[in-house]
């Protein structure tokens, strides 16, 4: 009887605790800006970017992430290649707050309870929601009108490697499609500021996060029976 038990709570951890195993670390690079303001390359990472992360594995292929990343979003039109951007001569700095929510889907199985390495591509999407100040522009000089908040989608592509039993490292391009056009001051909210509104009022910015991530997984390994 003993033994049929231990049996059944072997198998019971098995399917309870192989399919889910935490994953806590940090998220270090860079980050910049692409809209209204400065040169349109779309990954140009220019400022320090940081943050810290954590997954929830549901299986080998995916798993539930969140995250909070902080960064300073900057651009001039001096380094931008069109001519007109470079007469106007508008720059700004900006700094963004972060929380994010979403799935992440590996391309090939990642199962974290087996030593032996491990690697493969990955693509993550969800939720963002991030503080910035509001910003408008006068005369080429940019001011601070309030603190504000909006949503974004991330759009993610990644690839990572078990380096050790418990430490995975991860490589990703991470942008950004935000539900505002003013992160860079070009479509204040006020309706006392609409003179100064400039740039393609009808595209949303975007602010792309690119860097290295690095997490300590942990969680309840399978029951491995000798019966």
């Amino acid at each position: 009887m003993n033994r049929y038990f231990y049996l059944l709570l072997c198998f019971s951890s098995l399917f309870s605790s192989s399919a889910q195993i935490h994953e806590v670390g940090v998220f270090l690079g860079g980050s910049n800006y692409i809209g209204d303001v400065g040169n349109t390359t779309y990954i140009s990472p220019d400022k320090l970017a940081f943050g810290i992360l954590y997954k929830w594995n549901r299986s080998t292929r995916h798993a539930y992430r969140f995250s909070y990343t902080q960064s300073t979003l900057t651009a001039n039109d001096f380094d931008s290649n069109e001519g007109a951007r470079n007469q106007r001569g508008y720059r700004f700095d900006n700094t963004v707050r972060e929380v994010a929510a979403g799935i992440e889907f590996n391309f090939f199985d990642f199962n974290l309870h087996l030593s032996e390495k491990q690697i493969t591509p990955y693509v993550y999407s969800g939720l963002s929601y991030f503080g910035y100040n509001d910003l408008y522009i006068i005369n080429g000089d940019t001011f601070k009108e309030s603190k504000a908040h909006s949503f974004a989608i991330p759009m993610t592509l990644g690839v990572k490697t078990n380096i050790t039993p418990n430490f995975v490292l991860g490589a990703e391009i991470s942008a950004r499609y935000t539900f505002t056009d003013n992160v860079d001051g070009s479509f204040p909210n006020s309706n006392s500021l609409s003179q100064y509104r400039f740039g393609n009022l009808n595209n949303n910015d975007w602010y792309v996060f690119t860097g290295m991530t690095l997490t300590y997984t942990f969680g309840n390994k399978p029951c491995f029976c000798p019966y």
